[in-house]
């Protein structure tokens, strides 16, 4: 019986063989097709299999840092950014930066696309391609009970805050050439790095009045407490559209502007929209509310103790430690080369202090941030950190100032020193680690002290890279509240903390090293 079933089986395995498989392979082929056809195509500026943003994380609902944890960037662009990524089955990664480092950023390829409530302006599209989003309008804000504007002519003479890096500074500008020419004075234009710091000179009254975007103001109505209105809609057709920015590619142009329309046609940009509560309404986007306090204990003691705020500290002292550090080791070898007789090296020497000392250190860091890249496609690479380029650019910074103090120092020491050292039979080598060194050393430390502490300060322009060290978190903090004056007491705090502690270390040098002179000054008279 078990025979019989066996050839039973190979006599229908014969006959439905064929047809099987076919079936089975036409089946398999229309699954591929149809997961091809389902799986979009990748577009060039996804690199490595990633999709990287670049954003300032400063003008909620667009893009702002949603709690205390600086990595957490949310707000409008984040949400599509988040659904591209889905779209194209890719990971994203957000990268943080000040405004004016965007467009550098992306043209060095350190990001994929600029998503950070960008317009959609000609002039950055003859070097980018923008692919429109949302909808938007320029305002023109005053404080509460300012009368409203009847033209961009009315500004004539009073001072606009604008963010740096914005175009709002050119657009004012062309303003002031039609005023020149009907004789009026010129709009005066004040520019800040970030827009909480825009928004705060028209609170304090430092300035009549800013620029900026509705959506804006739509989300600040409740952390503004009515304290500024809407003076004026400008009619500028060219500030109307919310614009993601890649670099030149009209195929990626395409792709991305098929994902958005995607979004579009299946509601997930009507459910971005709705999540934020964009008002449609400019006027009712300022209610008002009840006052705040003049200052928030419970804000400043939160912050004073946030896990945010000690990393910011630390990654401070770290890169100041770290750079000072190596700008020591760099600067001994120069030191004493530039103290030794005349020679081409001496002259490099020289040129190099004094081009590090006369560049201002921010274009240091910007250059080695975004200028390397260019001439170094290495530098474009994941591990070249934030962190990392803070720490090359101080360090050379710094050497150009330290070596000063150490040639200083060196020269200081009497010159019979060494000639003793000659005639006692020891080595150059041990002339100087005995000798000179432990004498410069005395001399060299209170300046090096007072070095570091200026350095200490300086790591706050690291800021402008996207690393977050304590002054880009306060500067996230405040963006995100409007909590002007907590957030900057404790960084405060933060910083005279560290200051203080080695100034403190500095006087006990100085009086160690006053009492070894005293000491040995007296057991020669005895």
């Amino acid at each position: 019986m078990t025979h019989s079933m066996a050839r039973f089986m190979r006599r229908c395995s014969s006959r439905f063989r064929p047809r099987a498989l076919a079936a089975a392979l036409a089946g398999v082929l229309a699954i591929a097709g149809s997961a091809q056809a389902a799986e979009p195509d990748l577009p060039g500026f996804i690199h490595d299999g990633t999709l990287t943003v670049c954003t300032n994380p400063t003008l909620p609902p667009m893009t702002f840092v949603n709690g205390t944890d600086v990595n957490a960037v949310d707000g409008i662009d984040m949400d599509i950014a988040h659904r591209l990524a889905d779209y194209w089955h890719v990971p994203m990664v957000v990268t943080t930066m000040d405004f004016t480092g965007l467009f550098p950023s992306l043209a060095a390829q350190r990001c994929s696309m600029v998503a950070s409530g960008i317009i959609k302006l000609p002039e950055r599209e003859k070097n980018f391609d923008a692919i429109s989003y949302q909808d938007t309008a320029l305002v023109v804000v005053a404080r509460a009970g300012t009368p409203r504007l009847s033209s961009m002519a009315d500004l004539s003479g009073k001072t606009v805050a604008v963010q740096s890096g914005t175009s709002y500074s050119a657009r004012l500008a062309q303003e002031n050439e039609a005023l020149a020419k009907a004789g009026r004075a010129p709009i005066i234009i004040q520019q800040y790095p970030t827009e909480d710091q825009v928004v705060q000179q028209v609170l304090i009254g430092r300035v009549f009045a800013f620029a900026s975007q509705d959506v804006e103001l739509y989300y600040r109505q409740e952390q503004l407490h009515g304290k500024v209105s809407v003076i004026l809609v400008p009619p500028y057709p060219e500030y109307r559209h919310f614009a993601l920015y890649i670099r030149k590619n009209a195929h990626d142009r395409e792709l991305l502007e098929q994902a958005i329309a995607t979004m579009g046609q299946n509601g997930q940009m009507a459910a971005i929209q709705k999540k934020w509560a964009i008002s449609p309404d400019a006027a009712k986007a300022l209610a008002n509310t009840p006052a705040p306090p003049m200052f928030r204990w419970d804000t400043f003691f939160s912050a004073l103790t946030s896990a945010a705020f000690m990393r910011g500290a630390f990654i401070t002292l770290a890169v100041a430690v770290l750079s000072h550090f190596t700008a020591i080791m760099i600067s001994i070898p120069m030191a004493l080369a530039l103290n030794g007789r005349d020679s081409l090296l001496k002259m490099a020497l020289k040129g190099y202090v004094s081009v590090f000392r006369g560049a201002p250190t921010l274009l240091q860091l910007l250059f080695i941030w975004n200028a390397l890249p260019q001439f170094l496609p290495i530098f474009r690479e994941a591990w070249f950190t934030p962190f990392l380029a803070t720490w090359l650019s101080l360090s050379i910074n710094e050497s150009a100032y330290q070596v000063e103090i150490n040639r200083a120092a060196l020269g200081a020491v009497d010159k019979g020193q060494e000639l003793a050292g000659d005639a006692l039979a020891m080595s150059r080598r041990q002339v100087y680690r005995h000798v000179i060194f432990p004498q410069a050393l005395r001399i060299a430390l209170p300046p090096t002290i007072n070095e570091f502490i200026s350095l200490l300060k300086t790591t706050s322009l690291a800021s402008v890279i996207s690393l977050q060290e304590l002054l880009a978190v306060t500067q996230i903090q405040v963006a995100r509240t409007f909590e002007f004056t907590e957030y900057y007491a404790a960084a405060l705090v933060y910083y005279l903390a560290m200051v203080f502690f080695f100034l403190f270390l500095q006087k006990r040098v100085e009086r160690r090293f006053a009492w070894a002179d005293r000491h040995k000054a007296t057991a020669n008279e005895s």
